[in-house]
């Protein structure tokens, strides 16, 4: 059994029970460190995803469109041939069908389609809908989006790093707001030394296995290794790792040892100090109190 004193395992690798248990007794900024490098990993995955898998549909599907052409009043201006499909590739396809006639659709996992007055992405779930805004107009011809996305595409990328981190941290934040107390309730009961503030570090580790896996899954699909069911089933699964470390995290942390254990139970009063007996005055008889066992 271990001692409640026992020197603490370095915090570095949450990978292993052990691993997540050590960040109970790490600080905080041991944690951060850790889940802003795994969230660093994670956006670079996201921005790769998107410069090998959609940027060259998007720029192949700007070099088929016509000279002319803009969205304005909420309305598509469209010059050439509807419905056209304007390029596709296993991720992605763009087309342009102004009456969404259903005769330009592709075997990629999502479709942009336009139309006259809205722009509708169809995948294996259905589909939803953008109305084009009435107050803003858009250029949409090849003269005028050809340079944009040549500027534009490596700062998109950066934006879709950094935006990938603010959520990733904020949603392991509020998460780990959630499961501290789980996390506390179970020690708690399977007799495990751990503060809400430690059970708060140890649920925010938790999650880093499953963030790992996950940003695995998105690498595993820009390599066409994976479909889009699989990324979806690798996205649950996630979800329950970070359950699954969490409860085996707060196991494997030291166990209270009997002698920090209080013997009486705090929820109970001690019974009062019974009265002592008064000697019987000489010649009174004493009865014996039915109602007191005896002492034989």
């Amino acid at each position: 059994m271990e001692a409640i004193n026992q020197p603490r395992p370095f915090a570095w690798c949450p990978l292993t029970p052990k691993g997540v248990a050590a960040f109970a007794s790490a600080t905080f900024g041991r944690l951060w460190l850790v889940q802003l490098i795994v969230a660093l990993g994670t956006g670079g995955i996201c921005a790769w995803l998107l410069s090998s898998t959609s940027f060259p549909i998007i720029a192949a599907a700007i070099e088929r469109l016509p000279q002319e052409g803009e969205i304005n009043n909420g309305r598509l201006t469209w010059t050439a041939d509807s419905p056209q499909l304007l390029a596709e590739g296993r991720s992605l396809a763009i087309a342009v069908d102004l009456d969404h006639s259903a005769q330009t659709r592709s075997p990629a996992h999502v479709q942009a389609e336009f139309g006259l007055g809205d722009l509708r992405f169809y995948s294996l779930f259905g589909f939803v809908q953008w109305n084009y805004p009435h107050a803003q107009s858009f250029p949409f011809n090849y003269r005028e989006l050809k340079p944009w996305f040549g500027a534009w595409a490596p700062i998109l990328l950066a934006i879709t790093v950094f935006a990938t981190i603010l959520w990733l941290l904020f949603s392991w934040t509020a998460l780990s707001t959630l499961y501290c107390v789980v996390a506390w309730l179970l020690a708690l009961y399977a007799n495990r030394e751990l503060t809400l503030r430690g059970g708060w570090r140890l649920s925010g580790a938790a999650l880093m296995p499953g963030a790992l896996v996950m940003a695995a899954a998105l690498a595993f699909y820009g390599f066409a290794q994976l479909d889009l069911i699989r990324l979806g089933a690798a996205f649950a699964l996630h979800f329950l790792l970070g359950w699954v470390y969490l409860v085996l995290g707060v196991l494997a942390c030291p166990v209270i040892p009997e002698s920090a254990v209080p013997k009486k139970n705090p929820f109970t009063t001690p019974a009062p100090p019974s009265a002592p007996s008064t000697p019987a005055e000489p010649g009174e008889i004493s009865r014996p109190n039915p109602f007191r066992p005896s002492d034989g």
